[in-house]
């Protein structure tokens, strides 16, 4: 998104006021949003939260390939996601996928969702989410060699997975 100023450089600052009730936005660059008395937030501490964000998403300085992918949805490339810290729309998250993957680990330490199952989701989900349960059970039980709880696992696994073909039958 271009500064509503100066229509060149690309907005950093975001600044939403509301007076009596009337709510004004702005999206204002480093250069504008300085110009008209707006400091960044952390600046008295020597913390600069743009730099904070772009070191998150900032790729390996290996990587040298040129910036030219941009989103289908929104048209930003993944450079300025980087120095935005913000997806410009939900398909950045296809067209980025494996160069936000990293990022998106850093910050949250998984990349999947790991909370509640949804009441409307269903008996599909839960039971998708309990044979990727009984996997991984099978797999620390196969690598402690307890063969017998790796059978009792095997064979619950494969009657969770019969149900299921059966109900899509």
């Amino acid at each position: 998104m271009l500064c509503q100023n100066c229509g060149k450089n690309i907005a950093t600052t975001f600044i939403k006021k509301t007076v009596n009730g009337e709510t004004k936005q702005w999206h204002l660059c480093t250069e504008c949003a300085k110009g008209q008395g707006f400091k960044p937030l952390f600046s008295s501490a020597g913390f600069d939260l743009g730099d904070f964000w772009g070191n998150l998403f900032a790729e390996p300085t290996t990587r040298t390939i040129a910036d030219a992918v941009r989103c289908e949805g929104c048209g930003h490339s993944f450079k300025e996601i980087a120095e935005s810290g913000r997806a410009g729309c939900p398909s950045c998250y296809t067209s980025f996928y494996d160069r936000l993957l990293p990022s998106i680990q850093r910050i949250h330490g998984k990349t999947g969702h790991t909370g509640k199952v949804p009441s409307g989701a269903g008996e599909k989900l839960k039971k998708e989410k309990e044979i990727d349960r009984l996997r991984k059970e099978l797999s620390e039980c196969i690598a402690a060699q307890k063969y017998e709880q790796c059978a009792k696992l095997r064979d619950r696994i494969s009657e969770l997975e019969k149900e299921e073909n059966d109900r899509e039958k």
